[in-house]
């Protein structure tokens, strides 16, 4: 069956780079029927962080990317990775090395004279005399000391590594025992049958290395897909200056999982020329062998525009559920679908939209000055006093308000131009609002007619 993994170390929060290779694989995974793992390479003791775990398990939820079978900690196969280590002492494919501190560091201060690459000279390979005192070795593997080792990769076609200058024995284990990560890498992937491993391309110098230990173990060499990176605007690495890395701060950003989900699968691949794909849309067309050889760019406003677009879109339940987060309930507020419905048209972020909200619920306690000035003309006062008397106190839709307001200019020589700004002002504070008869309709004839005497009063 086709596997994939997600594989994170959890030493601080979910990247949002993080998340696309998740998805990636989580994408390739369900297209094909297959499996898709989490597993925690949690092996670093000192580094690792409950809480960083608790951040990765949450951003799944959050994005509903969900894993199959329990997650797997590397912390916890520790006897797993010994029993394969001493697998390769007793056949003759790793070996004990006692090189001291001293040793190494006159074989670097000899390679760096020489201007040579350093590495491990293979001084103990084929040692078979007595271990010096007081050293505890490392474990190193009996890599291939001339040859090439070639393979396709899904993305960048076929790799080639001259042995000779890529490689040396390199350590699977610390003088203390613990494994390394490419060995860790290598067991847990064969032994949870793992078939196509999806990673960005940092990981590519790792590659040769991995696949001297799936050879030597006897395991099948899964399928590989080196991802290039994802670069901010100025074509450095993406970082906190390029705008937020954590995924749970996109969240708190106000935006909708969908949105960036949409976006991350689009910093790498594309289906013709099209821009939105739904969770459904992704899994139906995702060929990991798409995926683009060159790094991506990170465009924040690509992600406004289909935060926005997904706004617009979603059910007012699913809508109403998301601003929860943001401490407003529209199921509970007087006209609180009609009012989400006019907000979402404008808002690029759930942010936008509650700042919105609570600018039209709440009666505005400032005013904006450029407004006033701009808007606000001598007879302004007089005119919305006029018009707050016109009013009645029946609530009616957007379309009665508009009908009366249009009766009330004509009767006094004005036009909607001479009122509408003004309105607006008294109803939220500034020259900004979406259409006033609806905004009108949500708060209701009293509501409106008391704002309008608040700002004449101030006038």
């Amino acid at each position: 069956m086709l596997t994939t993994r997600f594989a994170p170390s959890p030493t601080g929060f979910l990247h949002v780079g993080g998340l696309r290779t998740a998805l990636y694989n989580y994408l390739f995974a369900r297209k094909n029927g297959g499996k898709f793992l989490l597993r925690i390479e949690d092996t670093d003791l000192k580094r690792n962080s409950e809480e960083a775990v608790v951040a990765i398990r949450e951003a799944f939820n959050w994005c509903g990317l969900e894993y199959d079978g329990e997650v797997t900690y590397q912390s916890k196969r520790f006897d797993i990775y010994k029993e394969h280590i001493q697998q390769l002492l007793q056949s003759g494919k790793a070996y004990k090395c006692y090189m001291s501190k001293v040793e190494l560091d006159e074989l670097r201060a000899t390679q760096e004279a020489r201007k040579e690459r350093p590495k491990y000279d293979g001084r103990y390979r084929d040692f078979t005399g007595t271990p010096p005192v007081g050293i505890e070795p490392v474990i190193r593997i009996k890599a291939p000391q001339s040859g090439v080792i070639e393979f396709e990769d899904g993305v960048k076609g076929k790799v080639s590594f001259n042995c000779e200058d890529m490689l040396d024995d390199f350590i699977i284990a610390r003088s203390d025992g613990s494994p390394t990560y490419n060995f860790t890498v290598v067991v847990d992937d064969a032994l949870m049958g793992v078939t196509h491993v999806i990673r960005g391309d940092d990981h590519l110098s790792n590659t040769p290395k991995q696949i001297v230990l799936y050879e030597a173990l006897g395991f099948e060499v899964p399928k590989f897909f080196h991802v290039a990176m994802i670069n901010g605007s100025d074509g450095a690495k993406l970082s906190k200056r390029h705008g937020a890395t954590d995924v749970m701060e996109y969240k708190k950003m106000g935006y909708l999982p969908e949105a960036l989900l949409n976006f991350l699968v689009r910093l790498g691949w594309s289906h013709g020329d099209d821009e939105i794909f739904s969770i459904n849309d992704m899994i139906n067309l995702f060929d990991p062998h798409n995926i683009n050889k060159s790094a991506s760019t990170y465009n924040l406003s690509k992600l406004d525009w289909l935060n926005a677009h997904y706004i617009k879109n979603l059910p007012f339940e699913r809508l109403a559920d998301e601003m929860k987060f943001f401490d407003i309930d529209f199921r509970n507020l007087n006209k609180g679908e009609l009012l989400l419905n006019i907000l979402r048209e404008r808002s690029k972020t759930l942010l936008e939209l509650k700042s919105s909200a609570f600018a039209i619920i709440n009666e505005p306690e400032i005013y904006d000055e450029k407004a006033i000035k701009k808007w606000i003309k001598e007879d302004s006062a007089n005119l919305l006093e006029k018009y707050a008397e016109f009013l009645n106190d029946d609530d009616i839709n957007a379309a009665q308000y508009e009908n009366i307001t249009n009766e009330f200019l004509q009767n006094n020589n004005k036009t909607l131009k001479d009122l509408a700004q003004p309105i607006r002002i008294a109803i939220t504070g500034t020259a900004v609002s979406p259409s006033i008869f609806e905004v009108m309709e949500v708060i209701g004839s009293k509501a409106l007619k008391n704002r309008i005497k608040k700002l004449v009063v101030k006038l």
